[in-house]
């Protein structure tokens, strides 16, 4: 069967997946996707609003939570289309130009979503480590730089990927293995030179996700030596608690992350549905928990939320 040659006047269009071998549970498995959309769609939504509305919560700290949801939101309406489109409608086809902005934005919010985690391991950080001087070095306007530092960085970062894709020439079957578009996913299908491809994709995951985590766990270093200087227990327990929250939300982005990274490498001979399960993991599972954590455990945010939750019922 001979392979029909794209190149950038004739953009080629693109095949998305399910979960092969289990198309007769497809639709079992929408109305499980469904549930996660709308938890992570309302949870995070709700955040934003109780944080608007309660102005003791108007706080770096929760400034940053408040850019985290957004972030999950956005990831959460990135996929969206595309799994609705394929698990509940059958439509597999996705057009070049769709799949390109599809990928930019869930590789942006992926992007922002790592930064956003550093800054908030810096808040914590200056809070426990340096308490006296934290109003005076996380004022408003430098959080605000803050934010606006980590979406500038994510951008550039994410910006060449659709045109180093645009320049390459597709001839094979253009079955992507995920129900969206990914960049390590689409540079398996052109049959032109994707070295460039190939050096750039690693290079902007490693100055990102691994500079990123690496200033995560060096901050959390110095707060542990910072905690295990003071005497009593009850005031080494205290600054970990405002920590949990936010150590949680690390594991639940880095976590799935690596496990896809691993299912790639070292799982080649696993069934096909398993790590079409396994991609879906990692931009489902944090918009949805994120909320659901920082609503439980987050006392000011636990309140307001029960307040609101009562009063609707009058």
């Amino acid at each position: 069967m001979g392979a029909n040659r794209h190149n950038s006047s004739e953009l080629p269009t693109f095949t998305l997946t399910g979960l092969p071998g289990l198309e007769t549970s497809q639709h079992w498995v929408f109305l499980l996707l469904a549930a996660l959309y709308t938890v992570s769609i309302v949870g995070n939504a709700l955040i934003l609003f109780i944080i608007k509305e309660e102005q003791s919560l108007h706080q770096p700290m929760y400034y940053f939570l408040s850019l985290l949801s957004v972030n999950d939101l956005g990831m959460s309406f990135s996929t969206l289309p595309t799994v609705l489109a394929a698990f509940c409608f059958h439509l597999r086809k996705i057009t070049f130009d769709s799949c390109m902005a599809q990928m930019f934005f869930i590789h942006l919010f992926s992007f922002m979503e790592s930064g956003i985690l550093l800054v908030m391991s810096f808040d914590r950080y200056v809070a426990i480590c340096n308490p006296l001087r934290y109003a005076t070095v996380l004022t408003d306007a430098r959080v605000v730089h803050m934010g606006l530092s980590v979406i500038i960085r994510s951008f550039c970062m994410v910006f060449p990927l659709p045109f180093l894709l645009k320049r390459l020439p597709f001839c094979r079957t253009n079955v992507l293995s995920h129900a969206y578009c990914l960049h390590p996913d689409l540079i398996r299908l052109p049959c032109g030179d994707i070295t460039i491809n190939n050096i750039f994709g690693p290079f902007i995951v490693i100055s990102t996700f691994g500079m990123d985590s690496v200033l995560i766990l060096l901050s959390y270093m110095f707060i542990l030596r910072s905690v295990l200087a003071i005497a009593s227990w009850e005031g080494r327990v205290k600054p970990l608690n405002t920590c949990v929250l936010h150590m949680c939300a690390v594991l639940i982005f880095y976590v799935p992350m690596v496990g896809v990274s691993m299912a790639a490498r070292y799982g080649k001979h696993a069934p096909a549905h398993v790590h079409t399960l396994m991609s879906l993991i990692y931009p489902f599972v944090p918009p949805m928990l994120n909320p659901v954590i920082y609503s439980i455990k987050t006392k000011e945010i636990h309140q307001k939320l029960s307040r609101m939750l009562v009063g609707s019922k009058f």
